[in-house]
Order: C-alpha cells, then sequence, then structure tokens
C-alpha cells in the first residue's frame, strides 16, 4: 500500500491588500492627468495671445485733398 502524502503546512488565506495596493492606479491616473493638463496649458513653446493694438480715436479727416 502507498503512504498518504504528509501534511508540511497550513493554507491560510491571504491579507486583505492595502488601500494603496487597491488604489494606486486611480492616484496614477489622477496626478497623470493633473499633470497633463498643466503641462499642455504651461507650455513655453505655444504662441503669446496679444490683442492688436486699436487706436485710442478715430483719425481726422483728411484736409489736404481738394475741394474742387
Amino acid at each position: 500500500m502507498a503512504k498518504e502524502p504528509a501534511v508540511i503546512g497550513v493554507l491560510t488565506q491571504p491579507a486583505p491588500p492595502t488601500w494603496w495596493q487597491t488604489n494606486r492606479h486611480k492616484v496614477f491616473l489622477t496626478l497623470g492627468l493633473i499633470g497633463g493638463f498643466y503641462l499642455g496649458t504651461h507650455s513655453s513653446n505655444a504662441a503669446p495671445q496679444h490683442d492688436q493694438p486699436r487706436p485710442a480715436h478715430t483719425a481726422p479727416a483728411d484736409t489736404t485733398s481738394p475741394s474742387r
């Protein structure tokens, strides 16, 4: 007759995952989105947007043209 296998250890249930192990992908996603938004909106290669200068008043009528 064959011998029965010997029990070497006792199987236990593993410890539940920590908060970090459960949520690290969410933390990295949030940080990546915030960092990407910051880099996208604060890029130094972006052309500066300036308003076109406008005259403070209208130009006077031309008085040098001949009236005849």
